[in-house]
């Protein structure tokens, strides 16, 4: 099931929500302020955020543009929930990041179908980027970039980047990559992984570092 977290000060309102949105199936978890919820966002995954603005405290706004810039959670889909109604305000709140926009009061039912359709939009897009230490990596336009500077890949330096992002910590036997990228086992062939390993970190410069060899094993993610 879908994990909603809930970032609203007035506990009244912040209950509602959570209410709802539990009876919709889903499960949310709900916080008074925003630096709670950075908190919650290095323990727990959450598939999308409700957020106020006018919060004690981190603002929802200073909060959005933190999150868009934290590793592995920058691509959560994120629908601010504000008294702030005015047209310059909805759009300084969607060109902070926001991917959509409910004002107070509302009703339940809009927030529970804008709700449905965030999570189907990031669902369907199958949550092509992927990001790590300033490493970005883009796998329907298939670009990938080191501190906002493109980078040029092989096809599968650029699969071998995309599995490390999306798995920081974990290790890969050398087996394990030549199946996942290659389709195939076999340890003579074991070489090629090497070689497309050290291509990759040269081109990714000071963050090949981070693609770390792991003795007798493989390699992993450093983060």
């Amino acid at each position: 099931m879908k994990q909603i977290l809930v970032i609203e000060d007035e506990a009244d309102i912040r209950e509602l929500m959570e209410f709802n949105l539990k009876t919709a199936g889903f499960v949310p978890t709900g916080t008074a302020n925003a630096n709670d919820a950075l908190m919650l966002l290095k323990e727990t995954h959450y598939d999308l955020i409700l957020l106020d603005l006018m919060l004690p405290g981190l603002q929802g706004d200073q909060f959005l543009k933190i999150l868009r810039r934290m590793d592995r959670v920058s691509d959560i889909p994120v629908m601010i929930v504000s008294a702030k109604d005015s047209e310059d305000e909805i759009v300084s709140g969607l060109d902070a990041g926001a991917d959509d926009y409910l004002t107070k009061p509302f009703s339940i039912k809009v927030l529970l179908a804008k709700t449905a359709a965030l999570l189907r939009r990031s669902g369907s897009t199958g949550r092509e980027t992927a990001s790590h230490s300033g490493i970005c990596v883009n796998s329907e336009t298939h670009r990938a970039s080191v501190d906002g500077r493109d980078i040029q890949l092989a096809a599968k330096e650029f699969e071998l980047l995309l599995l490390f992002v999306r798995n920081p910590e974990k290790v890969f036997t050398r087996n394990q990559l030549l199946n996942t990228i290659w389709g195939y086992e076999a340890e003579i062939f074991t070489r090629t992984v090497d070689a497309h390993i050290s291509s990759l970190r040269k081109k990714l410069g000071e963050k090949g570092r981070l693609i770390r060899s792991v003795p007798k094993i493989g390699y992993r993610m450093e983060k």
